[in-house]
């Protein structure tokens, strides 16, 4: 697990084919100072397991699918990354709870230059969008961000957009300072808003289920009651 703050941005050092995914090497010696071998590290949002490091960098190996629902898939030697370490149990959660599995990508559509804020416009693809909500908490490339405004719901389906609000030091300690228009960015939605969407989907038969299950629950403590 980790929080959407990002420890350091570091860059892609090699990219080598295995089978039907890659060995990815990044360059991040400010996340490397107490790695030990399994450990999860989050590269521009993606949690990724660290094979092999050394005190400058590491080696991941990804699979086919996240490459297909990341930028990964497209990534090239010498792109900056953002990179976290996983949070310790105990610590301040000064961002949201972020998995590191994304739901998939979303292109800048508008840059708004502030005197010292930006404001980034990002597309929604539809399977996403009722999962964003103004004010919400959303993850891209890694990054914490509270969503500062959402597309109406009457939206047609493939112009759904959200916009984030991004002060000086997300813009200066992250990549999400050199994004442009048609660029393309990890995006991770609120796992609340996930399991909230997937219970809803099963409607009633989550709430018939679970009523059937309290009244056995209670049956059988009137019995032992007995």
């Amino acid at each position: 697990m980790f929080t959407g703050l990002i420890e350091a941005t570091g860059e892609i050092v090699a990219i080598e084919a295995a089978g039907d995914g890659v060995r990815l090497t990044v360059r991040g010696a400010e996340v490397l100072t107490d790695v030990q071998h399994g450990d999860s590290i989050a590269v521009s949002g993606v949690c990724l397991t660290a094979v092999e490091f050394n005190k400058e960098q590491f080696t991941a190996d990804v699979m086919e699918q996240t490459l297909r629902l990341s930028t990964l898939g497209r990534a090239q030697i010498g792109r900056r990354v953002n990179l976290e370490r996983a949070a310790k149990v105990g610590a301040r959660l000064g961002g949201h709870i972020v998995q590191g599995h994304i739901d998939g990508t979303a292109e800048v559509l508008k840059v708004r230059p502030g005197d010292k804020w930006r404001v980034l416009r990002f597309s929604l693809a539809a399977e996403h969008a009722p999962l964003v909500v103004d004010k919400g908490s959303i993850t891209v490339d890694g990054v914490s961000l509270t969503v500062s405004k959402v597309s109406d719901a009457a939206t047609a389906a493939d112009q759904q957009w959200f916009e984030v609000s991004l002060i000086p030091e997300t813009l200066s300690a992250t990549t999400l300072g050199e994004r442009k228009v048609g660029d393309v960015v990890n995006i991770e939605t609120d796992i609340l808003a996930r399991h909230v969407a997937r219970l809803t989907a099963f409607g009633s038969r989550v709430t018939g289920g679970a009523r059937l299950h309290d009244a056995a629950q209670t049956t059988e403590i009137q019995d032992g009651a007995e």
